[in-house]
């Protein structure tokens, strides 16, 4: 009986591991309550005696910048980056110890979320459960991009950590106490302290990023309730005949909902489980037939530095292909920028742009580890071009940022190197400065 009991239980949990594990594991947003995490940790701290000015526990601003942090859209389930900046007047002559302000916000990031009523709720929790002067919050959010929009991006940016390349940006606050008092200076005092490290929100208020304009996936028409769509399949949309395997997607994601203690009818969740399924099938794998044929880039010249490198050679360098793809570990997103050169065959053999953009695409849509992408990328070049290719694939990887270890701001690169590339070491720095000088200039 007892195994049988197992099994059942398994049964009911694996729809929700395979769909969505990493949402499970922030659950604990939903758990922890502010006031266990801030109950011992506020502290007596004498202020200015009345009438001589603010500071200490008294009324001196206190501001914790640039908190990183991830939550999740309540639109679509993926992941979204938030730059986070909370303030606070002290009162009572106490403070709170700073790293609560980080946890307190890091709860409720963790939970479905839209970043107006982020804000908002980490600005009533600390003003409930702290009771100070005062408190303001303003975020900055990342969402990234569906896979069809970066793909026709055509002028991409290079990966960087404080540009997230084709994502869409919002900026919102809130604010409490002293800060909504007209005439005082606590909340310009508040955008000074920001400016100090380069972060603008100067105009900030909450009605200037709308909901419906935030997640990319609002756009997608959506049913009244969580079912089937009336989309055709056209530009990536999904069916409205879906089939009973979209079916049984969208019910998977709709009882991941109700796992996490959500209500799916919710009116913000409307939908969601469709959204997020047709996210996932952005990356259904497919039989893409695509052509070789013909295309026009500038070359660089090897100039000779040895035995090893033929002045005669060129090398061809196509960069800053973008790309985004789906871990097929995590089941979250990866994105970043393809570079590829190689060596031509005969002079003048050349490929469109366009066709390296359709191979990018075709091998990053689907579920994928980079090292993988990295070396069929390669190979399919090599097809054509046998004398040496080289690949060079950065990437930014959500698995690595809002989960697990949460290095937030980190990025990976990886190489693939086949032909002349592999021997010919002269022929690899070069390849790898061309990459260098094009992030240098921002190309």
């Amino acid at each position: 009986m007892k195994t049988e009991r197992r099994k059942e239980e398994r049964k009911e949990v694996d729809p929700v591991f395979i769909a969505g594990i990493w949402l499970f594991k922030d659950q604990s947003g939903y758990r922890q309550k502010v006031k266990d995490i801030v109950q011992g940790a506020l502290f007596p701290e004498a202020g200015l005696d009345n009438g001589t000015g603010h500071a200490g526990g008294a009324g001196g601003l206190v501001v914790v910048r640039e908190i990183s942090l991830f939550s999740y859209c309540e639109s679509c389930l993926l992941p979204f980056s938030i730059q986070c900046h909370v303030g606070y007047v002290p009162s009572g002559q106490r403070v709170v110890g700073l790293s609560k302000l980080s946890r307190v916000a890091d709860v409720f990031a963790k939970r479905l979320q839209d970043p107006q009523r982020l804000s908002d709720d980490i600005c009533a929790a600390l003003q409930n459960s702290i009771n100070p002067a005062g408190v303001a919050v303003a975020l900055q959010c990342w969402h990234i991009q569906f896979p069809e929009v970066l793909r026709c991006n055509p002028n991409p940016k290079h990966l960087s950590k404080s540009d997230m390349q084709g994502w869409v940006q919002a900026s919102v606050c809130s604010s409490s106490g002293v800060f909504e008092v007209k005439g005082n200076s606590f909340w310009n005092d508040f955008l000074a302290l920001l400016k100090f490290r380069g972060i603008n929100l100067e105009g900030g208020s909450k009605s200037c990023f709308p909901v419906q304009s935030w997640c990319p996936s609002r756009s997608l028409e959506v049913p009244l309730c969580n079912g089937h769509s009336t989309k055709s399949p056209n530009n990536g949309k999904v069916s409205s005949k879906p089939g009973h395997a979209y079916a049984a997607m969208v019910a998977a994601v709709t009882s991941i909902l109700y796992s996490l203690g959500e209500d799916p009818m919710r009116k913000e969740l409307i939908g969601t489980p469709y959204r997020y399924v047709q996210w996932l099938m952005n990356f259904k794998s497919s039989n893409l037939d695509f052509k070789m044929n013909g295309f026009n880039l500038g070359k660089l010249c090897l100039h000779k530095t040895g035995d090893v490198v033929n002045s005669q050679c060129h090398i061809h360098s196509v960069l800053n292909l973008p790309f985004c793809s789906q871990c097929e570990h995590h089941l979250l997103p990866f994105h970043g920028v393809v570079h590829i050169g190689y060596f031509d065959e005969e002079e003048g053999k050349h490929i469109e742009r366009s066709i390296f953009q359709s191979m990018v695409h075709y091998y990053g849509c689907k579920l994928q580890v980079q090292e993988r992408l990295t070396r069929q990328i390669a190979e399919a070049v090599h097809v054509v071009f046998r004398r040496g290719v080289m690949v060079v694939v950065e990437a930014n990887h959500i698995c690595m940022i809002s989960r697990g270890i949460e290095k937030v701001g980190s990025s990976t690169a990886t190489i693939a190197v086949m032909g002349q590339f592999s021997t010919d070491p002269a022929a690899k720095a070069l390849f790898l400065q061309t990459i260098s000088n094009s992030t240098a200039s921002g190309g």
